[in-house]
């Protein structure tokens, strides 16, 4: 009878599992937002769902929200890109001195340095489109390494050239700060546009608007975005259905890349600088909104608007941590927490599914 009366209740958690996950799978995230706003609001009634800190969350969550979009397709192939952070500085760094081309460092050779002291600084319009094609290069050294020297896991490139970008963007800057960008550069991460009188909104949620508007059609309605949850969902059926799967890789990690330069260029804008700790241990803050937003890590699967979602739960958490004067520590240990929970919950959605199957 105990035997009994335990497989029936294991027969009917399994059922329950079953049932939930579809709903966890289309809502949770949503949910976790709106419970976050209400516990903010109930915590800050005054200060939280002003307009000007709904403004200064989505400024904040800005450059975050385009490198977790990055590293977001990147997971979809079940892979990995832990250099976001070193190419954002990268971006950065570069840009700065194509400005300044007074702050090249001295171990440059002269002639080097006149060479570049003629053609510099590089107008607005020019150094806005550095940051983009410094994190495309980066991104495509990234595919091509993984997949020409044929190493078991993205995690072995990225942790590579993690440190090497980093390097070299402290080579080149001398590991100082370089500030006061022209006023165009710094429109997309420092300027507000005026939506009537008394409301204007940063410029930075444009610019998250169009690119997650672009990165979902680009997704759900291409050749390639199919591809790409292809080989997240089975990379050996997708090679042998005729998925080029290596070059499908580079354009992934180029697009990785592409958005981690953007990132860098918001927040250039924003701090009017580029400096050399730009981008420290944001991949982890990245990687989080990734899978906060349900996303796995088993790849396939996962939309854009749950990216957001993730980025908008670590921003609005920090925000309230921050009114509520806790230390940026709990921080840390909240956001550790709700990933292993979200982890969890992945692992009971693969098992559910695989209860569909059988």
């Amino acid at each position: 009878m105990a035997t009994s009366s335990s497989s029936t209740l294991t027969a009917r958690e399994q059922s329950v599992r079953v049932r939930l996950m579809p709903f966890i799978d289309r809502y949770g995230v949503l949910l976790v937002v709106v419970g976050m706003v209400l516990i903010g609001y109930a915590l800050e009634p005054k200060v939280f769902l002003s307009f000007l800190n709904i403004s200064n969350i989505m400024n904040q969550i800005a450059f975050n929200a385009l490198l977790a979009l990055g590293v977001f397709v990147v997971i979809i192939t079940a892979g990995i890109d832990l250099s976001v952070g070193s190419i954002l500085v990268l971006s950065m760094m570069s840009m700065a001195l194509m400005a300044h081309p007074e702050k090249i460092p001295a171990w440059v050779p002269d002639n080097v340095r006149m060479a570049l002291s003629s053609v510099l600084p590089a107008p607005w319009y020019v150094l806005i489109f550095v940051p983009p094609i410094i994190g495309v290069l980066c991104g495509m050294i990234n595919g091509w390494g993984l997949t020409k020297l044929r190493l078991p896991h993205p995690f072995i490139m990225t942790l590579g050239t993690l440190n090497i970008f980093r390097g070299v963007s402290n080579l080149i800057s001398g590991g100082v700060p370089i500030s006061d960008l022209p006023d165009q550069v710094r429109w997309a991460g420092y300027e507000k546009i005026a939506i009537t009188p008394d409301i204007d909104i940063p410029a930075s949620m444009l610019v998250l608007i169009v690119t997650f508007g672009l990165m979902s059609l680009f997704l759900n309605h291409t050749r390639i975005g199919r591809h790409i949850y292809a080989i997240g969902g089975n990379p050996q059926a997708a090679k042998v259905s005729g998925i080029n799967v290596d070059r499908t890789l580079v354009v992934v990690y180029a697009l990785c890349g592409l958005l981690a330069g953007m990132a860098g260029l918001l927040l250039a804008g924003r701090t009017n600088s580029g400096f050399p700790n730009a981008g420290l241990g944001q991949e982890l803050d990245a990687i989080s909104a990734v899978i906060i937003g349900g996303a796995s890590f088993f790849g396939g699967r996962g939309n854009v608007l749950g990216v957001f979602a993730g980025a908008l739960v670590i921003g609005i958490m920090r925000n309230l941590l921050n009114l509520r004067d806790v230390p940026v520590f709990w921080q840390q240990i909240l956001i550790g927490v709700i990933i292993i929970l979200v982890v969890y919950f992945d692992v009971l959605r693969r098992k559910a599914g695989s209860g569909r199957e059988s």
